[in-house]
């Protein structure tokens, strides 16, 4: 029997990487008769080898707590995490995390950012550079390998997070709103800059966004989560043929995949404004 991937054309013939049965995640209120925020309920997930899987919902809904969880960053969670049915727990050395914010450091050069990880397990210098400058060249950023980050724009130095996580060689490369602090313009190429990687690099994506267009151009698979707290609502295909870049944002198709997402995602997206509204808080959770 075909799967409903197979259905629209897309491989699910790989292994399975990452799993993720029955995972709830709540904090802890400030009293000891505080019940605290349940922020994610029964999430059940399974992610393939080279896959690219983004994670989308109303905000409050616990995308971050879930990347944060799946990154070994939070603990005390009730379910299971596992990569290649091993069960992890805490930070683990086949998951790569790659955040909004710019984190490389302003004293050290593109090249010496990206080799910082190898360095920091004692990888000798000679092995740890040439592997630097090739995944430079992955990420484009060769010629740029002696400037410092207050030389580069905000897109280039994402790339060159990007690129210091992806020397570590990860088994699951996860992003958490790694575009949202850059324009729209600068979002759409370095979106198709993340395909290139991807295709050239084969690596699996766990990847959060509030943008549905982003998710789409870049994912074989969109999960859309429901208001706090968050549950799996839709898992849907995207049976854009690849490789791809953004002349598939004015594809009819492509508007048809959009309003299929948005179509389950405006009543999670309703209620979760009106829990903001509600409570008077700051939607800070992705």
């Amino acid at each position: 029997m075909k799967s409903n991937l197979q259905d629209k054309g897309i491989d699910d013939s790989r292994a399975d990487l990452l799993t993720i049965s029955d995972l709830s995640v709540r904090y802890s209120g400030d009293k000891p008769d505080d019940p605290g925020v349940l922020a994610l309920k029964d999430i059940n997930l399974k992610v393939r080898e080279g896959e690219f899987v983004s994670v989308v919902g109303p905000s409050g809904c616990g995308k971050s707590t879930l990347l944060s969880t799946l990154g070994g960053l939070l603990s005390g969670y009730d379910g299971s995490i596992s990569i290649q049915g091993q069960d992890i727990k805490g930070p683990h050395p086949d998951v790569g995390v790659v955040f909004q914010e710019d984190s490389t450091f302003p004293w050290r050069s593109t090249l010496r950012n990206v080799e910082f990880g190898l360095e920091m397990r004692g990888v000798p210098k000679q092995e740890r550079r040439r592997k630097a400058e090739e995944v430079l060249k992955t990420v484009g950023l060769e010629s740029f390998k002696r400037h410092y980050p207050g030389q580069l724009s905000g897109g280039m130095k994402q790339r060159v997070t990007i690129a210091r996580t992806l020397i570590m060689e990860p088994a699951i490369l996860l992003m958490d709103e790694p575009f949202g602090a850059l324009d729209e313009q600068t979002r759409i190429i370095l979106g198709e800059e993340l395909l290139r990687i991807q295709e050239a690099s084969h690596q699996t994506i766990v990847f959060i966004t509030h943008n549905i267009q982003e998710a789409i151009l870049l994912s074989d698979r969109v999960v859309v989560l429901t208001a706090r707290p968050g549950r799996i609502k839709a898992v849907v295909p995207i049976d854009l043929p690849r490789p791809r870049d953004s002349t598939l944002l004015s594809s009819d198709h492509f508007t048809e995949l959009v309003g299929e997402v948005w179509s389950v995602l405006r009543e999670e997206s309703l209620k979760g404004f009106a829990q903001v509204e509600g409570t008077g808080e700051e939607a800070n959770d992705g």
